[in-house]
């Protein structure tokens, strides 16, 4: 089935059910408000009950389960802070299926858009199902004779008898669920948005190869001039307003992603060799896999975005811009001084998203290990 839009349908569900897609109910911004913010005021009760070195594995198995709850509720304020630019990205991209529907870039760009969407949110939600079932088949007991919980609370009423315990399991295996999956579908959204400007850029580069033919002088109209000029204004725009979007976010998630990576590899390292090594290998291992994901998608998407707008100057270049008058190919001229300015997504306007961000994060995540792993 040929798609119509970049943006898959399980993304589409989960904009309008995080009350971020444009004209959203604000019952679904109240609910998640509501939702997260009760969550988190009981985890980091939690974790300032327990802050101790004496109970230093246990305070940071819960710090690795707080801080993404965090991230999340932060990137859903900044986006429904922020809706109007995402009402123009999305005006932007229908404006672009409408004009380029046909073209063989968007579609093979939103296919891949729709099958990245569906692993990314797979992954996310198999780690969910991996943790949640070494957390509840083998739970422990403490010396109050209390089994844990899911994700570790400090809730104001006694939950350790059954039913209670059952109904407050099953209420945190739900919401781990469904911020696994909002995670999961924001960073979806972040690769459906690189790969549909990926996709504008393949087209542009197209246009420019079929501007002049090398064989004869030729005199550009002024019609594809000016196209031509619109369309990279549109890319430019178009990667500004994701900048916009995503910059404090992925400030956020930068030191954010360092922290967790770091608490989930203690928890491995620590319990290898032990009784519970199995056990927190099943538990951890596909979540430290599911929050390097996160961190390796931003810095992809600013890598990815910082490569491919250095590829309309090249193309430019390529054309046989000598055969046009002076008068145009001064035209073009302009189109590779502008390309020098690469595209980019920064984290907070301090750093630019880049691979080599991400390999700077996983050695201060190891840094950070060892670290812990003294104290311990």
């Amino acid at each position: 089935m040929i798609p119509t839009s970049t943006v898959s349908r399980p993304v589409e569900i989960g904009l309008r059910l995080t009350g971020i897609w444009p004209n959203s109910s604000i019952f679904f911004k109240l609910l998640w408000t509501l939702v997260m913010g009760i969550g988190l005021i009981f985890q980091y009760h939690y974790l300032l009950t327990h802050f101790s070195t004496k109970q230093l594995p246990n305070l940071i198995d819960g710090l690795s389960t707080t801080l993404p709850h965090s991230l999340l509720f932060f990137k859903l304020i900044v986006l429904w802070v922020n809706n109007r630019i995402f009402d123009d990205v999305l005006m932007a991209m229908s404006n672009d299926w409408h004009e380029y529907s046909n073209m063989y870039a968007m579609i093979d760009k939103a296919v891949l858009a729709h099958r990245c969407s569906k692993l990314i949110i797979g992954v996310y939600s198999t780690a969910v199902l991996l943790y949640s079932t070494a957390s509840i088949n083998f739970s422990t007991k403490t010396d109050d004779d209390c089994r844990e919980l899911l994700i570790k609370m400090e809730l104001p009423f006694e939950f350790c008898e059954s039913p209670m315990y059952e109904i407050v399991m099953w209420v945190q295996f739900f919401r781990l669920m469904a911020v696994a999956s909002a995670i999961g579908m924001l960073d979806a959204l972040l690769v459906t948005l690189m790969l549909h400007i990926g996709g504008q850029i393949d087209i542009m580069q197209q246009e420019m190869e079929e501007i002049c033919h090398k064989d004869d002088k030729n005199d550009l109209p002024i019609t594809v001039v000016r196209s031509l000029i619109n369309k990279h204004h549109k890319i430019i725009a178009f990667s500004e307003s994701i900048e916009r979007l995503f910059s404090q976010i992925a400030l956020m998630q930068f030191f954010s992603n360092t922290i967790i990576i770091c608490c989930i590899g203690f928890l491995i390292v620590t319990s290898l060799g032990t009784d519970e090594g199995i056990l927190m290998l099943v538990k951890t291992l596909f979540f430290y896999i599911a929050i390097t994901l996160e961190a390796f998608i931003f810095c992809f998407a600013g890598e990815y975005l910082s490569n491919k707008s250095k590829t309309i100057g090249d193309a430019v270049y390529k054309s046989v811009w000598y055969t046009l008058k002076p008068r145009d190919s001064r035209v073009l001229l302009f189109v590779i001084m502008r390309s020098q300015r690469r595209l980019t997504i920064t984290a907070g306007k301090f750093m630019d998203l880049s691979l080599e961000g991400f390999a700077n994060s996983l050695k201060a995540s190891a840094s950070y290990i060892s670290v812990l792993y003294a104290m311990y």
